[in-house]
C-alpha cells in the first residue's frame, strides 16, 4: 500500500490543492518499507488526484481539502484522511497503528481568494 502525505519541511502541509510536495510511504505488513518526497509537478487541485493515482497511492493524509478535490480523490479510489497536522512521519505511524486522529468532515474552500477564505478545518 502507498500513502501520500501533503508535505512541507517535515510537517503535514495544510492546503491540499497548494501542496508543492508529498511524502509517499510504501507500507507492507504494517511497516514502512520505503518513503520518498515527490514534487507535485505543477499539478494542483483537479489534477492532483490523477497524479497521485498514477504513483500508485491508495491513501492521502492532509490538512485542509476542498469538497471537489475530495470527490476527485474518491473517484480515483484514494481514501482521504483530512484534518491532520503535525510531523508527517508521526502521522503515518499513527495510521499504521490505527491511532491516526483525523476529522472526516474537514473541508476548506479557498478558490485563490484568501480574503474570502472560509474553512472548517480549525487550523487558521
Amino acid at each position: 500500500m502507498k500513502v501520500a502525505v501533503t508535505y512541507d519541511n517535515g510537517e503535514v502541509f495544510q492546503h491540499f490543492g497548494r501542496t508543492e510536495s508529498f511524502k509517499v510511504y510504501t507500507i507492507t505488513d504494517n511497516k514502512i518499507v520505503s518513503s520518498e518526497i515527490i514534487g507535485s509537478n505543477g499539478n494542483s487541485h483537479g489534477s492532483l488526484a490523477g497524479y497521485l493515482r498514477s504513483l500508485g497511492v491508495s491513501g492521502l493524509i492532509c490538512g485542509g481539502i476542498g469538497g471537489g478535490a475530495r470527490e476527485m480523490l474518491d473517484s480515483e479510489g484514494i481514501k482521504v484522511y483530512p484534518g491532520v497536522s503535525g510531523n508527517a512521519d508521526d502521522q503515518i505511524n499513527a495510521l499504521i497503528s490505527n491511532d491516526l486522529r483525523y476529522d472526516p468532515d474537514t473541508e476548506c474552500d479557498h478558490h485563490d481568494h484568501e480574503e474570502e477564505h472560509t474553512c472548517t478545518c480549525g487550523k487558521h
